[in-house]
């Protein structure tokens, strides 16, 4: 148990906060992407449209 909580706590404190903050862009721009696609729903976006 101790080595599991090591292990973990090595972990997280090789974490930078450039790493927070990639994944915190990467999960925003998930949102919105799904936001997006949210908005378009029932939308006719076939290539026969452009």
């Amino acid at each position: 148990m101790t080595a599991i909580i090591n292990a973990i706590s090595r972990t997280v404190v090789s974490v930078s906060r450039a790493d927070v903050a990639k994944h915190a862009l990467l999960l925003a721009g998930a949102c919105a992407f799904v936001f997006v696609l949210s908005l378009t729903d029932g939308l006719d976006l076939s290539a026969g449209l452009f």
